[in-house]
């Protein structure tokens, strides 16, 4: 029997297809899966909070087990009698919002690819430093509790930040808006265990799936990340909680039950926010706004002046990026002591108790917020923006600043151990960033600036 050529080659090659995919990769997902387990196996002999099974599931068993989820199921069959969609539409809705929402952790991808990418951008950007840490509250955390960091926004560089920081303890899984859904970033970051979240919708089914991936994730040990205030701040103060995602953690909480609920405060502060501007402009409705391409432009223009200053060797970090790790808050013990059983109040009641939690978790939070030195100057300044200080003067305001803020409680990162050079390199910073202007021997605040230096000030006034 004679064949064409080209019916061989398809035969040859369907054959090669098939015995891989029957005899090959078997063996190869097989030696790949082992080597995988005793990574994460050497990983929890080495992390406090250990990797969860739950973590390293793959991701499809993930999104059918919560496409399938009994309470997800009851509000497609509510919403079907409701809206009279037909059933199966509304499934195929649920599975599309669980394939949006389930990450793909990796580990290899966020304590080592990840890891590196964090700690080579966050240490060539700014000097990063942990301000304080309470070691002996966190090494105290069980290791069967679902723990939660929650921190304020100020940067996007927060995710790649505490990320980084906390890699020697955890893996976080974050909650990242939409905007990070763009190829192939969005792989990575799955990668990375981070859930995507569409800020504001109004479609019940879906806050309905994320609600359920919330809980499943916490009731599995996973530890998370989020930021109450749901946003960047705007004017550099902290905001109040918004109680979204806190929310559909605190509702089925059971003080009796066996795994407690952790929620590590954390606080975080720069030198120099790159999105202050961008936020101050966004802050006031009658600014106009540069459009797309004039926010693309304006990105290349300072990526382009720094890389000049970078070849002319004139290039600086952008200042101090202090992060602090403060007590954690035992959900269970918090409830205990004021006789709260989520489960058992009717709706009202309970948003008024998760609300206070919210409260005290942002309180909590922004007692470590860090006194970085811009943020210091910034605050003896903004006393009398009007005012021509003397460098004299500016240290002694600057230094009795620091003296109450530490009578208060406030965490005052001073590098070097060495206030003079604290207020000297926050003078610098802002000078640098023209934000403050020599004259003659004094320095002034800028006209076109203020706001900009309140931003920075903002940081630490609830202090």
């Amino acid at each position: 029997m004679t064949l064409p050529v080209w019916l061989a080659v398809l035969l040859f090659v369907l054959s090669a297809v098939a015995v891989l995919d029957r005899l090959l990769l078997p063996g190869v997902r097989w030696w790949l899966g082992r080597r995988l387990q005793r990574a994460v196996d050497e990983l929890n002999r080495r992390l406090h909070l250990r990797l969860d099974p739950f973590k390293t599931t793959r991701r499809e068993v993930l999104v059918d087990r919560l496409a399938h989820d009994p309470k997800v199921l009851e509000a497609v069959e509510a919403q079907a009698r409701e809206t009279r969609t037909p059933r199966d539409v509304l499934l195929a809705r649920v599975r599309r919002y669980a394939g949006e929402i389930v990450p793909s952790f990796s580990a290899y991808a966020y304590f080592r690819a990840g890891y590196w990418v964090a700690r080579s951008v966050a240490k060539f950007l700014y000097r990063v430093r942990i301000g304080y840490a309470d070691d002996d509250g966190l090494s105290r955390i069980p290791r069967d509790a679902s723990v939660v960091f929650v921190m304020n926004h100020r940067s996007n560089m927060d995710y790649v930040l505490v990320a980084y920081l906390a890699a020697d303890r955890t893996a976080l899984s974050y909650a990242v808006g939409e905007w990070a859904r763009i190829w192939p970033l969005q792989t990575l970051i799955r990668a990375m265990g981070a859930y995507f979240v569409r800020r504001n919708s109004n479609d019940a089914l879906y806050r309905r799936v994320l609600e359920r991936w919330v809980q499943i994730a916490a009731e599995a040990g996973v530890v998370q990340a989020i930021f109450p205030e749901g946003g960047l701040t705007r004017d550099g103060t902290l905001g109040p909680p918004r109680l979204g995602l806190l929310g559909y953690m605190l509702r089925p909480f059971d003080a009796r039950a066996e795994r407690d609920v952790v929620f590590v405060p954390v606080g975080i502060n720069y030198d120099r926010v790159f999105e202050d501007r961008t936020q101050l402009l966004a802050a006031d409705p009658e600014a106009r706004r540069p459009g797309f391409a004039g926010a693309v432009a304006g990105a290349g223009a300072f990526v382009l002046r720094n890389l000049k200053l970078l070849v002319m060797g004139r290039w600086y970090r952008f200042g101090y990026a202090c992060v602090n790790f403060g007590t954690p808050l035992s959900l269970r013990a918090w409830c205990r002591e004021r006789g709260v059983e989520f489960r058992g109040l009717d709706a009202d009641a309970r948003m008024a108790r998760i609300g206070e939690f919210g409260s005290e978790v942002m309180r909590r939070v922004g007692t470590y917020v860090p006194v970085t030195p811009v943020a210091l100057v910034a605050s003896a300044l903004a006393s009398d923006v009007d005012r021509v200080w003397s460098g004299v003067e500016l240290r002694a305001a600057a230094s009795a600043r620091q003296r109450e803020l530490e009578a208060s409680g406030a965490h005052v990162y001073v590098p070097r151990d060495d206030h003079d050079y604290a207020i000297a390199v926050g003078l610098r910073m802002l000078v640098l960033r023209r934000v403050v202007e020599e004259v003659g021997d004094g320095f002034r605040v800028r006209d076109g600036e203020r706001r900009l230096l309140e931003y920075y000030a903002n940081s630490v006034a609830h202090l």
